[in-house]
């Protein structure tokens, strides 16, 4: 593509970056409204790009690159983060501009960088390094584990612009840039997924991260994906506050899978008994709900309960699969107990509520064994354990 043009955020300041409409699939998760790889080219004594792009969009980089200068004037790349996403057009821009220097974290950025692509001209950067490019300065801020160990941010004082890269982003496919250019919900819902998807492991980072950025005037946050923020600044801080907090909610989500709908029928009483205790429930089949949805949703309720029925001695494969995912996320603050039906063995119900406790849950209510069909008189059982429990 050699028609795509920059967008204009600042005076002399452009977004250089492209919009990923058709991805579904990042980080095992599923984004249905696809991505933005955010890049800013910085017009001063020295030319600085912000960032690369995923190397399948190089040439749009190039040509937005293009429509403002030669990008053989580059002499200063910012790379803020090894990942492909936002670093694998670093050789190909590297290549076009050979006497640009690459500002990267010490150590973990060299590191990253070198091993990926090689010896080019690096410059590593460690908490409180800065450099004029001319009328601005560039002020590098370390972010170790938000969520790599090597990223970091660039804060531009001159401009109040906080170059954020994974922080205060979103999936999110668009043509407008701009926060106030798009439904502020939509923007938010997408930043939550987004934190419940990636950064959730991450709450210690994020408010020190927080913490460290607390000091300074930001009138702009320019993100690695998605929206660029100018409008809502204080809504997505609020915001990470309250994600990084690991506050939870007086609210239930259950999960399952079934074979033959007994499963289903435990899994739809014990989220209808959690409602008749006045604590609102969700219900999600795993089969028909991606598993980042689900993540979401658990992201900031108290209470999970995951059911599987036996099969092969075990547990579904979904539902084991649903339980590795949940396991990396790292979720604090919040309880949980497993439930199924069984044929003979009965053995998954038991394992799940083991998984549940590998992965940091404290099991509050104890496990929900049904042999072959519940009964009425069981699923009232269920019930009354519930509206009776001590959670």
């Amino acid at each position: 593509m050699n028609n795509c043009k920059a967008v204009k955020i600042a005076e002399n300041i452009y977004w250089v970056g492209a919009v990923d409409w058709s991805l579904r699939n990042f980080h095992g998760y599923k984004t249905h409204r696809g991505t933005t790889y955010n890049a800013y080219l910085i017009l001063d004594e020295k030319i600085t790009l912000i960032d690369t792009v995923k190397d399948t969009f190089k040439d749009e980089l190039i040509s937005r690159i293009s429509s403002v200068i030669n990008p053989a004037k580059i002499e200063i790349i910012v790379s803020s983060h090894v990942e492909p996403d936002h670093s694998s057009s670093l050789p190909a821009t590297a290549e076009i501009a050979p006497a640009a220097e690459i500002i990267t974290s010490s150590p973990n950025g060299l590191k990253g960088l070198t091993g990926r692509y090689g010896k080019l001209n690096y410059k590593p950067v460690k908490a409180g390094d800065s450099i004029s490019i001319g009328k601005r300065t560039l002020q590098f801020v370390p972010t170790p584990m938000l969520h790599w160990p090597d990223s970091m941010v660039t804060y531009c004082p001159e401009e109040k612009i906080l170059f954020s890269n994974d922080a205060f982003g979103e999936h999110l496919a668009t043509s407008m840039r701009f926060d106030d250019e798009n439904d502020l919900k939509i923007i938010l819902d997408e930043a939550k997924k987004y934190y419940a998807n990636i950064l959730m492991p991450f709450g210690k980072q994020a408010q020190n991260a927080l913490k460290t950025l607390g000091g300074l005037e930001i009138e702009m946050i320019a993100t690695g994906h998605g929206v660029i923020w100018r409008k809502n600044i204080p809504a997505i801080l609020d915001a990470y506050k309250e994600w990084s907090s690991g506050e939870v909610k007086e609210r239930a989500v259950v999960v399952f899978d079934t074979m033959w709908h007994s499963t289903e029928i435990i899994a739809r009483t014990i989220a209808e008994s959690f409602a008749k205790r006045g604590i609102p429930a969700a219900y999600y089949d795993v089969k028909t709900t991606p598993l980042a949805d689900i993540a979401t949703d658990i992201f900031q309720s108290k209470y999970l309960a995951v059911g599987s029925p036996t099969i092969h001695n075990g547990i579904m494969p979904t539902i084991a699969e649903f339980l590795c995912y949940i396991k990396g996320l790292q979720p604090v603050n919040h309880k949980a107990f497993a439930f199924g039906s069984y044929g003979w063995g009965g053995q998954s119900i038991g394992m799940v509520e083991d998984e549940l406790k590998a992965a940091g849950f404290d099991i509050c209510l104890e496990k929900i064994r049904i042999a072959h069909v519940p009964t009425k008189e069981q699923l009232d059982e269920i019930t009354e354990k519930i509206l009776s429990a001590e959670f």
